[in-house]
């Protein structure tokens, strides 16, 4: 019997100069991508950067009146704060404005013009907020009368400030600082309630 030939199917090929190139350069992406996540975590716990805030720091109800008509007439003092707990980097606010409302109904608008706050520092501001004569619906006008008999009124205070930071050599960093909260007062003496209305995470 003849002896059977064995052929070979398979062929050495070189590899093309294309595929060399694209793993170089995925290889130097993925070695740049790591170090630069090391440098940016070093980076963080060396600065430690901390996320500015707003809270309402105190507050007091000056004047609240109803007449039969339903005429609301109010006047209120809130304290807002704007803190920067970083030690190496100057914070901005700007874009600050919030609601104060009553019963579902804005009675005032609290604003303020661009501002930057220092390191480690905080800058406040004192909003004393008259308001117009409000006419209320009836049923508006009933709760605030039943609040007023049992001597506490409250007030919902919405709104919003944009934050901009840097933090050391890693770059800029934006925020929107939110306040949704609820003040509460007692309208025989206007003393506030103290509750917690910040921005910052619990």
């Amino acid at each position: 019997m003849a002896p059977k030939s064995k052929f070979s199917t398979s062929r050495e090929r070189a590899t093309h100069p294309l595929v060399w190139c694209g793993a170089i350069i995925c290889t130097v992406l993925t070695i740049a991508v790591i170090i630069g996540g090391i440098v940016t975590f070093i980076g963080y716990l060396v600065i430690h950067p901390r996320v500015p805030y707003v809270s309402v720091m105190d507050a007091y109800l000056d004047h609240i009146q109803i007449d039969y008509a339903g005429i609301l007439e109010i006047q209120v003092t809130i304290l807002i704060r704007a803190k920067n707990g970083n030690e190496k980097a100057h914070a901005s606010f700007s874009d600050s404005s919030y609601s104060l409302s009553l019963n579902r109904e804005v009675v005032a608008q609290l604003v303020a013009p661009p501002f930057e706050v220092g390191k480690n520092s905080s800058v406040d501001f004192n909003y004393v907020v008259p308001s117009s004569p409000i006419p209320l619906r009836p049923d508006q006008a009933e709760d605030v009368d039943a609040g007023l008999k049992k001597d506490l009124i409250i007030f919902d205070l919405k709104g919003s400030s944009r934050v901009r930071w840097r933090i050391g050599s890693l770059g800029s960093v934006r925020y929107l600082c939110r306040l949704d909260c609820q003040l509460r007062f007692h309208p025989l003496n206007g003393t506030y309630i103290p509750s917690r209305c910040s921005s910052k995470a619990k």
